[in-house]
């Protein structure tokens, strides 16, 4: 049978399933963190910086214990722990007006928040306080951006996480095959939150960000996770017009088509979205057929 985690499919056989159940009954001391530790290096499980695929690996022994596979050891902290239940932290912040012209705020900056403690807390502040969706964590590869001006005033939140498993007018667009882009869609990322502060009233700002931002991420990706990035994509809620990404040259391919990736009943369970991809290599569609 097949996983389904993330960006990652992964064929589990029956040999498999009889392993972890040996894994369990012979260690009874591991915990579910150790199990799923020993599970990457014995299956060589590991992502392109080299680092072990440890929540990827949990998650799938998640979804085998909830479709009753295995029974995994008991949880070494409750779920209701304060790491589970701790709030997204208030950081003060000015949200005095900007009204300036674009060119009285460059040359803006782009912070890579995940290195920085104090601007990662304030990216997770602004982005549950002002984006219609809020903060939300998210599995696997990710990038966050901060953009402050020459005043170092925050202006916006972009965040990069897995793309989506299949979207059939992308994978057309790219002509993509499912064995393919089952080997390749870690070289595409999701910009699943953009969010210009509601204080910032600035025209051009959201394209300009965007254009300054597709220059960046592809070696911010190879400094961080070792593999390049070759397309960006994202879903524009249909109550916007997606003028910034239209703007900074994005291309409208299509719509999704409501489902979710937990729709296995193929019923409406999310909003329609129009789908926008920004390639970042001339070459982009050999790249991803490599």
């Amino acid at each position: 049978m097949k996983i389904i985690i993330a960006n990652n499919e992964r064929c589990i056989s029956t040999k498999d399933i009889d392993y972890i159940r040996r894994l369990i009954r012979q260690n009874p001391t591991l915990n579910r963190t150790a199990l799923s530790r020993q599970l990457c290096q014995s299956w060589q499980w590991y992502s392109a910086n080299g680092q072990p695929r440890d929540m990827t690996c949990r998650t799938l022994l998640l979804k085998l214990e909830r479709h009753g596979h295995i029974v995994l050891p008991p949880p070494v902290r409750s779920p209701n722990n304060h790491l589970r239940n701790r709030r997204i932290p208030d950081i003060l912040h000015s949200s005095d007006p900007i009204h300036d012209k674009l060119d009285q705020l460059i040359p803006l900056q782009i912070i890579n928040v995940c290195e920085n403690p104090f601007y990662r807390d304030l990216f997770k502040c602004l982005l549950d306080r002002y984006h219609y969706i809020g903060y939300q964590g998210s599995p696997g590869e990710t990038l966050w951006y901060l953009i402050v001006d020459r005043c170092q005033r925050p202006l916006a939140c972009l965040l990069f996480a897995a793309a989506a498993w299949k979207i059939a007018s992308r994978d057309q667009f790219i002509r993509w095959d499912a064995t393919i882009r089952r080997q390749n869609l870690i070289f595409v990322t999701n910009n699943t939150r953009f969010l210009i502060l509601p204080w910032v009233d600035v025209n051009y700002l959201a394209s300009h960000v965007l254009t300054k931002v597709a220059k960046q991420i592809h070696h911010d990706w190879i400094r961080r996770y070792n593999h390049p990035i070759y397309l960006l994509e994202t879903f524009v809620d249909q109550r916007f017009k997606g003028t910034s990404y239209k703007a900074a040259n994005w291309i409208k391919v299509g719509q999704t088509s409501g489902r979710t990736r937990q729709d296995r009943n193929h019923r409406i369970q999310a909003p329609v979205k129009d789908i926008y991809l920004y390639p970042l290599t001339k070459t982009f569609r050999e790249d991803l057929s490599q």
